[in-house]
């Protein structure tokens, strides 16, 4: 075989391998030769070669058949399976509080931490693996998080916590390993390497059409490889356990009949509206098409229903602008309409494409043209066009192998070298918390720097892209210092005033306090500090802050101890006035306010008692001969320190009186001659007669409020003189 124009591939699959000759020409390429055969037993397992001898051995049938017609074959490309890959979804998160703000390269080292934690994560289920012992051949952002809030873009962006959302995909290192060596068994050398969706995509989604949203899906006997492209490149992969086989044994379960005539009932239900069936008891039944689909109606939903779920899984929640479906089991009736239907797309946007969809493809025809070819020609026209190949890159002069799946970056380097990301990052140094004013803060320490990344000697960025032999050297960023601030940082500042107290200037200016201790403003705080800061804000707190007891003290409420028991009289405490208008101890001050501060007068023990309702006599009002009369006793005695207190002595603040009550007896009618002075008349005819309201009374006749008393002669009224006794 001429191998510069000819090109020989293999399309390794769970249930057979297909081998395939193209010829490269002027206008493309042409089909030569195909030739597929079944494993005899389960060798494959979900892309993955478990029995290397049993699937080499297959190998060599097909290459001797190929060899007989063609010639000797050396070289081959090759396909690592779709359902090989592994899709993982991870998060990464950042402390961004007091950073500036998040460049690009911030983005970039986020995204990649993610995907660090997605490989970590896959090791993890795969127990004994590590991390790097996967391929990630590509990643997607599902979202981004700001404060737990998600965001567009964090681009630019300030807060407390980013947050990246990715979606990866890994090709493990021992599915490449493993196919290298079953080729090496039968003879033949891996020329270059491929993907089988990128092998699919390649031929029928052309690099122009990648900036569409656009869904490809092989599905097989036993799994569905999905990809999807989007802006320009194929930005995710997934795959389902559910393929073609599942509406093959339904068919077979509800018939009764084997399976590979299971399966050509299943292609005649496409264009046919009736198929002949032979059941395994020899009986044969024409069945309409619409009883066939009603009958696997269950397998062909759940079918359609995993396929759409993985892709808007892939397609972060939305459905793709269309999907293209290939592979045997794509071949499924009613399958296209089913998945439109689930996606909410037009059914003319989800097709089947064949050999016929590829350009400049010449095809014999001898050769099938179904949905089942696309692969493993597009392995050939794939390999030859776009190759995968190993390159060694060295990171901190250690060798690192890369299969290079896509463009590759520094970033790209690290991962597979198994250095943690998230490490490369100073530390942020410690914090601090302090208290201020009874509030707790806490100051954060300085941000870690970024790590130092040399290629070839120069600085460069993660997304630096690299090729064969680039030399690579990481350094760990500085960690940030610790917390360092001073008072004046933390402390809003106040501005001092000047008042006037009295006509006395005063200039009042913020104290700081650290611990109890007055400091300046300029001092560093450490750990646990306590800071009290004290500025005037009304009177009452700047006469406290000039410490001028005095005066608080006339401001405070006049107050006596009255046996013991504290009694205030507001109205006699001091006055405060505020540029001439009285004003209270809680009105605020600002610069250049005259405050006056004027004592009132102290009260007398006559205010004191009015206070508390009280007085030093017992006292009635009555009424003698037509004049008004107040008859008294004393009721009250007040002493303070000994001294026998009058109505009208002045009190002090804090003076303590001690008050005595008496007992009273009620006045009598005698007791008015206290009051009035009798003068009886020169000539009268007989004894005088008492009158208390009109009635005859004695002189021991008990008196009440507002009593009419009177003193009658027979012969002439008495002159009577009443005495100023009721001030006595």
């Amino acid at each position: 075989m001429n191998e510069q124009s000819s090109i020989f591939a293999l399309d390794i699959g769970t249930r057979s391998v297909v081998g395939i000759i193209l010829k490269k020409n002027e206008n493309g390429y042409e089909v030569i030769d195909i030739e597929a055969k079944e494993h005899e037993k389960r060798a494959m397992l979900d892309g993955q070669i478990h029995d290397i001898p049993s699937v080499s051995m297959l190998i060599q049938e097909i290459k001797a058949i190929l060899e007989d017609r063609h010639g000797p074959l050396k070289k081959v490309f090759a396909a690592a399976a779709g359902r090989a890959l592994k899709t993982k979804r991870a998060t990464a998160t950042i402390q961004i509080s007091g950073k500036p703000i998040i460049n690009y390269q911030d983005i970039y080292h986020l995204e990649l931490s993610a995907v660090q934690e997605a490989q970590k994560q896959l090791a993890k289920e795969n127990l004994g693996s590590e991390s790097f012992h996967y391929y990630c051949v590509g990643y997607s952002v599902m979202r981004y998080f700001l404060d737990n809030e998600e965001i567009g873009s964090l681009l630019e962006q300030q807060g407390e916590i980013a947050s990246v959302e990715v979606i990866a995909t890994f090709l493990p290192k021992v599915v490449v390993e493993s196919l290298i060596s079953a080729l090496h068994r039968a003879g033949l050398e891996l020329e270059a390497l491929t993907l089988e969706p990128i092998a699919a995509i390649n031929v029928l989604i052309p690099p122009s059409m990648r900036r569409l949203n656009v869904a490809l899906v092989d599905i097989g006997a036993g799994t569905s490889d999905i990809a999807i492209t989007n802006e320009g490149t194929v930005v995710a992969y997934g795959m389902v356990p559910i393929a073609g086989d599942e509406i093959t044994e339904a068919i077979s379960d509800q018939y009764l009949l084997d399976f590979p005539l299971a399966e050509k009932a299943k292609r005649d239900l496409l264009n046919n509206s009736s198929i002949k069936i032979t059941d395994i008891l020899g009986f044969e039944t024409e069945v309409p098409r619409e009883e066939v689909i009603k009958a696997i109606w269950k397998s062909l939903d759940k079918l359609a229903t995993a396929i759409c779920d993985e892709i808007l899984m892939l397609n972060n929640q939305k459905p793709p602008k269309a999907v293209m479906l290939v592979g045997g089991g794509s071949l499924t009736p009613e399958l296209p309409k089913l998945l439109a239907e689930k996606l909410n797309l037009p059914e003319n946007r989800v097709a089947i494409r064949g050999i016929e969809a590829i350009q400049n493809l010449k095809l014999s025809e001898q050769f099938q043209t179904g949905p089942e070819w696309i692969t493993p020609i597009g392995i050939a026209i794939s390999a030859k066009q776009h190759p995968i190949q190993y390159i060694t890159v060295y990171v901190n002069e250690r060798p690192v192998r890369l299969f290079n799946v896509k463009k590759l970056t520094i970033g790209d380097c690290l991962l597979a070298a198994g250095i943690e990301l998230n490490k490369l990052y100073g530390k942020p140094g410690m914090a601090m918390i302090v208290t201020l004013n009874n509030r707790d803060i806490t100051i954060p320490g300085n941000h870690g720097n970024p790590p130092t990344i040399l290629k070839n000697g120069q600085p460069t960025n993660l997304d630096d892209t690299i090729i064969d032999g680039d030399s690579i050297i990481v350094e760990k960023g500085e960690d940030g210092k610790a917390a360092e601030i001073k008072i004046k940082e933390l402390v809003e500042e106040t501005t001092a005033i000047q008042v006037w107290i009295n006509e006395q200037p005063y200039k009042v200016e913020m104290e700081i306090f650290i611990n109890g201790h007055k400091v300046d403003a300029e001092e560093y705080l450490c750990d646990h500090d306590r800071i009290e800061t004290k500025f005037p804000k009304t009177i009452g707190e700047l006469l406290h802050h000039l410490n001028m007891t005095t005066y608080t003290e006339l401001l405070d409420p006049f107050y006596v101890y009255y046996n013991r028991t504290k009694v205030t009289l507001p109205k006699f405490a001091a006055k405060i006035f505020k540029n001439g208008i009285e004003t209270k101890a809680t009105a605020n001050i600002y610069d250049q306010d005259k405050i006056m501060i004027k004592q009132e007068e102290n009260p007398k023990l006559i205010d004191l008692l009015n206070e508390k309702g009280l007085s030093l006599y017992y006292q009635i009002p009555i009424t003698f001969n037509g004049e008004p009369l107040v008859l008294r006793k004393s009721s009250l005695d007040v002493f303070r320190n000994g001294k026998l207190l009058k109505e009208d002595s002045e009190i002090y603040k804090g003076d303590e009186l001690q008050a005595v009550h008496k007992q009273c007896d009620p006045f009598i009618f005698q007791d008015i001659f206290r009051y009035v002075k009798i003068q009886f008349p020169k000539v009268h005819s007989g004894n005088f007669t008492l009158l208390k309201n009109g009635q005859n009374a004695t002189f021991h006749d008990q008196l009440a409020p507002g009593d009419d008393l009177a003193i009658q002669w027979p012969t002439q009224t008495s002159e009577f003189i009443i005495l100023n006794r009721d001030k006595k």
